[in-house]
């Protein structure tokens, strides 16, 4: 490892400087898909993995059994990768050495070259209403937590499980949520209770489309329409999403749990459903997803949560047509088997084009410089780590990129042993290098600078910081604020690096 060397003390000024551009330009978000397998017409796992990556913004995929054959499809993708336990499995699961067992034959061969973040016990497991299933949730939930300890997972996966509204015995109004007697306090506020001692959100699965009628079809699709007054905030709700997500939260608070993130682990509408159904069509499917993802990612919350981002997996990735049930049950995919797009929902990272694909991000051409004839999109942008980013996310950026440039220019080469930009030789540098590269290539997309939050865009260029200090020679993707007076020495300054000596 290189060694580093302290800065000069007239640094910090511009680094003040830099941060606080950085924290008035970071935008968050991401989008998630439910990878259902109940067809006989799928692509195979290797190549829906390939596709997620290279041509798709999605970075989160949710498979609903442990198939061996779908976790290993994402090994070296990067993409987050949660894992359901069936349903018939939760009681076995309370018995710590069947449940470490389980951490053996499914998590541990995968990871972390699979990016497995989450595993969740059954799904919707209290509208079973079969009691073992229901008696056994919370206790299956701790052993395999303590499974994942006893591995020296637990920091690195948490544990969850999903529910339906059917959870709560009122929803109407939001403010007036609250859980089904019984299941309450003696299943959801001990579930509650492990989910904060853990760190990990509680998940639930709305479906506005199963709610709406011909009178509220607007309403659940987030379209202009009068709204529904909460009489007791004075609030009124315009889409019917924010008023589910907040019945959920009132209920929550109602047990001392109002702190806790909310993740929305299915939701999504059918493109073909059976004519007495109010609003299945292509049309309603694609404007429902596409209002989803924008409302979801804007940071602008809920009434009752405001000003917050929701961890979002759509449902679902590809149409299933051997699942039961009527037709819309079928019909919820956003690709066909061939993964061409059902419909637009603007879901498709923007073709790189030929001229991007034999150029790629460089070492030497400064990132803000326009392409071709026209100033490219977020000419004068770029992607950095935000401060405080741990080491070990910084290294699931590094493997998420490093799959996803293959092909693209010199993708991870100046990184890898050898290359110009190898030293100096830490996760940070690495990091610098490859956040801003995918950044760069992909089209400068904010959603492509999220990395789970820990990347933020900055309008700073790191070359006229450099130019300011007199020091150039540096990789253009590795963020650097200065060297030492001599300019011989390596730089390593707030966890960013030059990839060769300065002048």
């Amino acid at each position: 490892m290189a060694a580093s060397s302290s800065p000069p003390h007239h640094v910090p000024t511009a680094l003040t400087l830099l941060f606080i551009l950085v924290s008035a330009t970071t935008t968050n978000g991401s989008i998630g898909v439910n990878y259902g397998t109940v067809a006989d017409d799928l692509p195979p796992p290797g190549e829906v993995a390939r596709f997620l990556l290279q041509s798709t913004v999605i970075n989160r995929v949710r498979i609903f059994d442990p198939n061996p054959e779908l976790i290993q499809a994402f090994a070296h993708t990067g993409i987050q990768i949660t894992v359901t336990v069936p349903n018939d499995q939760i009681p076995r699961l309370a018995n710590l050495s069947f449940a470490q067992q389980w951490i053996k034959s499914y998590i541990q061969p995968y990871f972390p070259a699979t990016n497995l973040v989450r595993i969740l016990v059954g799904n919707e497991v209290l509208s079973t209403g079969n009691r073992l299933l229901i008696g056994t949730l919370v206790p299956a939930m701790q052993t395999l937590h303590a499974a994942l300890a006893g591995a020296s997972l637990d920091r690195r996966i948490q544990i969850s499980t999903p529910h339906s509204l059917g959870i709560l015995s009122a929803s109407t109004p939001p403010s007036a949520g609250k859980f089904h007697g019984g299941y309450d306090v003696h299943i959801l506020k001990p579930l509650l209770g492990f989910l904060r001692s853990t760190n990990s959100p509680f998940m639930i699965n709305p479906y506005p489309f199963f709610g709406c009628s011909e009178e509220t079809l607007d309403y659940a699709l987030f379209r202009p329409n009068l709204g529904f007054l909460d009489p007791n905030t004075r609030i009124r709700y315009t889409n019917m999403l924010d008023a589910q997500l907040d019945a959920v939260f009132s209920a929550m608070k109602s047990l001392g749990f109002g702190d806790l993130e909310i993740v929305i682990a299915e939701t999504g509408w059918p493109s073909k459903g059976e004519p007495s159904q109010i609003g299945a069509g292509q049309e309603n499917a694609a404007q429902y997803n596409r209002n989803l993802m924008r409302h979801v990612n804007s940071g602008d919350g809920t009434p009752l949560m405001p000003n917050r981002t929701f961890e979002t997996y759509i449902f679902s990735l590809f149409n299933e047509d051997l699942k039961p049930g009527p037709t819309c049950e079928r019909n919820f995919g956003l690709f066909g088997p061939d993964l061409t797009p059902a419909y637009d929902v603007g879901i498709l990272r923007p073709t790189v084009s030929t001229a991007a694909r034999s150029s790629g991000p460089t070492a030497t051409p400064s990132p803000a410089e326009p392409d071709g004839g026209g100033e490219r999109k977020g000419a004068g942008k770029w992607c950095v780590a935000k401060e405080g980013a741990d080491v070990d996310s910084l290294q699931r950026n590094i493997d998420y990129v490093c799959g996803a440039l293959v092909g693209l220019g010199p993708g991870c080469g100046p990184i890898q042993e050898g290359g110009e930009c190898f030293f100096p030789d830490t996760v940070r540098a690495h990091a610098a290098y490859a956040m801003n590269a995918f950044y760069q290539a992909m089209g400068r997309n904010d959603y492509d600078c999220d990395f789970r939050r820990t990347g933020a865009i900055t309008a700073v260029d790191p070359s006229l910081l450099l130019l300011k200090l007199r020091f150039d020679s540096f990789c253009v993707y590795a963020f650097i604020f200065t060297c030492d007076d001599d300019g011989g020495r390596w730089c390593n300054f707030a966890g960013y690096g030059n990839c060769k000596y300065g002048h």
